[in-house]
């Protein structure tokens, strides 16, 4: 039988003290809440009552629930108040000697049963422990914030903490209504390790100035579905948590270089840019602590005149292809009121994307979503056609073959002859180098990259790749058919995988060396993104609805062109795409799909 904790301490009152304070109290357990001094005693107890009050005011908590909470609560100054307690979670600021320093402390004081917690995020558990006589009784319960509303919980044992505390903790957190993961004591443990190698190579991206903040978190937020942008969420963070996390993990995991903090980081913090609590990191904000972005100089005019200021024409619009990027482009553009010249490589193919296109707007009008003559209308704007000839007097065309370098060379050399001037030629390319299609051509000025995301009547993002010999007056016409379209287009440089494939992939390999190294299962992984971050799917589940082999070869692109050891493909990856495990797709991935 797991020990029964009636009374338990928090020691450190800031945002996530004050959380966890919140989540004990909530479910009958008895706090005592320890600060430094009044001053900081009196902030942590603000810190809860204002939350509390707000879970009141939203519905979520009755009052006398609230009164009941706070009654539970025993704020007290100093260690000295923890000497009956049976269970107490260090909430201090990520400092290696402060926290070896509060355990020692913590030994003396409480009684030799009582076991002693750390919610460190990076710090190693077992360097903790050892400032105690009772490392046995020494664990991590880490929380994430907001800890009242965050589900997951992960418990970082070392390898001498007793089995028994580690099942009283496990069953103390599903008590809280937590779902744990259990792991060894590891730099970033499951969550960290994978989120911050993310954020930092997003902030590779803006010092470098391969596109704007807004665009690199509007990429990731809409095209990968996440809750918050990479930079709005390191300025969540704090840019001086964010250098500890990053820097003790490059220590403390093998100094690999992705988790070395990018420069920026650190020249910010020394600035006091340190997030929303400074009022000012990545983005400035109504005041500190504010969660409410305002304008600033780098604050991008997005008006519709500023748009389309230098922006071609564009009516007529020719879309090559026929497979379903190609399909879901022409729905797209003839929605919009575009017309729109489907090609393909014969009448069979065109009876077949003609069906396609029609099959998905009668299910738009099936699910409401688009009347019938609206349907009607877009269908007509369409002309079937099985000869490049034919776009002889479009005014953008919009290429979706396959994704082999020559057929997309040898296809842009063609509409070279036949398109008029100053027609935009854009290619769908993933992960194909746009100058070399460009250079195709006798006009790279008026070739660019618009990669829509899959499936495109749904997915809300185009990725707009600009080569070094691309114009601005074609960039200008591409964001205004973007913007015609109802989608956000972010302007990105032609480098392998753009902003997304290049932030998401790398993240989704280290996950699998995470895998192939025995830390952690595939399920408690994808709990642990899902759950700690916030993420709409796991790495494991998402690598096997994209395809293993279409992931191992998306970041053998990106390891070939940045050449950088972290983003080598994960021989787990490999191994599995040569033995035909391929995902969804074949049946079987990291996981077996045949009876699902």
């Amino acid at each position: 039988m797991a020990r029964e904790f009636t009374r338990v301490g928090v020691v450190g009152l800031g945002t996530m003290g004050a959380g966890i304070v919140e989540v004990f109290a909530r479910n009958g357990i008895d706090v005592v809440a320890v600060e430094i001094s009044p001053t900081a005693l009196e902030r942590g107890r603000a810190t809860l009552t204002g939350s509390t009050d707000r879970a009141v005011a939203r519905g979520k908590l009755a009052e006398a629930d609230r009164d009941a909470l706070l009654s539970r609560v025993d704020f007290q100054v100093g260690l000295d108040a923890l000497h009956s307690v049976d269970l107490v979670v260090e909430a201090v600021p990520e400092h290696l000697d402060l926290k070896q320093r509060i355990f020692a402390e913590l030994d003396r004081v409480c009684k030799p049963e009582a076991i002693l917690a750390t919610n460190t995020s990076s710090l190693s558990v077992t360097e903790i422990s050892v400032a105690t006589t009772r490392p046995n009784q020494v664990i991590g319960i880490h929380f994430f914030n907001p800890a009242p509303v965050m589900k997951l919980v992960e418990v970082v044992r070392t390898v001498v903490t007793s089995a028994d505390v580690v099942a009283d903790v496990e069953a103390l957190c599903e008590r809280l209504g937590k779902v744990d993961v259990t792991i060894s004591d590891r730099a970033g443990f499951i969550a960290n390790a994978l989120l911050f190698g993310y954020l930092n190579h997003a902030v590779s991206m803006f010092e470098a100035r391969y596109a704007t903040r807004e665009d690199i978190d509007a990429a990731m937020k809409l095209g990968c579905g996440l809750p918050m942008g990479p930079l709005a969420l390191m300025d969540l963070i704090g840019l001086d948590t964010a250098y500890e996390i990053l820097d003790t993990m490059y220590r403390r995991g093998g100094r690999d270089r992705r988790h070395a903090p990018v420069p920026l980081i650190k020249q910010m913090v020394t600035a006091g840019l340190l997030g929303r609590k400074s009022g000012r990191g990545f983005y400035t904000y109504e005041r500190p602590g504010s969660p409410v972005v305002v304008p600033d100089e780098q604050t991008p005019v997005a008006t519709g005149a500023a748009l389309a200021d230098g922006a071609r024409a564009i009516a007529k619009v020719g879309v090559v292809g026929s497979g379903t990027m190609a399909t879901g482009i022409i729905e797209v553009f003839a929605k919009a009121g575009y017309e729109v010249i489907s090609v393909t490589r014969g009448a069979e193919k065109s009876a077949k994307v003609c069906e396609t296109v029609k099959t998905s707007l009668n299910k738009g009008v099936v699910r409401g979503k688009l009347s019938e003559a609206d349907r009607d209308a877009a269908l007509g704007r369409v002309t079937w056609s099985a000869t490049l000839e034919h776009l002889v007097d479009v005014d953008l065309v919009v290429e979706a073959v396959v994704e082999e370098l020559s057929v997309k060379k040898a296809l842009f050399a063609s509409l070279d002859e036949i398109c008029k001037p100053g027609v935009v030629l854009a290619t769908t390319t993933s992960s194909l180098p746009v100058i070399d299609v460009a250079m195709a051509t006798q006009r790279p000025a008026d070739v660019i990259g618009l990669h829509f995301f899959n499936p495109a009547p749904i997915m809300p993002l185009v990725e707009i790749v600009q080569t070094i010999r691309t114009s601005a007056e074609t960039t200008a016409t591409a964001r205004a058919v973007c913007a015609a379209l109802g989608k956000t287009g972010v302007v990105c440089g032609d480098r392998s995988g753009f902003i997304v494939n290049a932030l998401l992939f790398p993240y989704l390999n280290d996950a699998v060396k995470m895998l192939e190294a025995s830390y952690s299962t595939a399920d408690d992984i994808d709990h642990a993104m899902k759950l700690g971050c916030g993420y709409p799917m796991g790495p494991f589940e998402l690598l096997d609805v994209v395809g293993l082999d279409v992931s191992l070869a998306i970041q053998r692109e990106l390891y070939l062109e940045l050449r950088e050891p972290g983003f080598a493909p994960a021989p787990l990856l490999e191994h599995l795409v040569t033995a035909g495990y391929l995902g969804r797709k074949s049946g079987r991935g990291f996981r077996d799909h045949t009876n699902r």
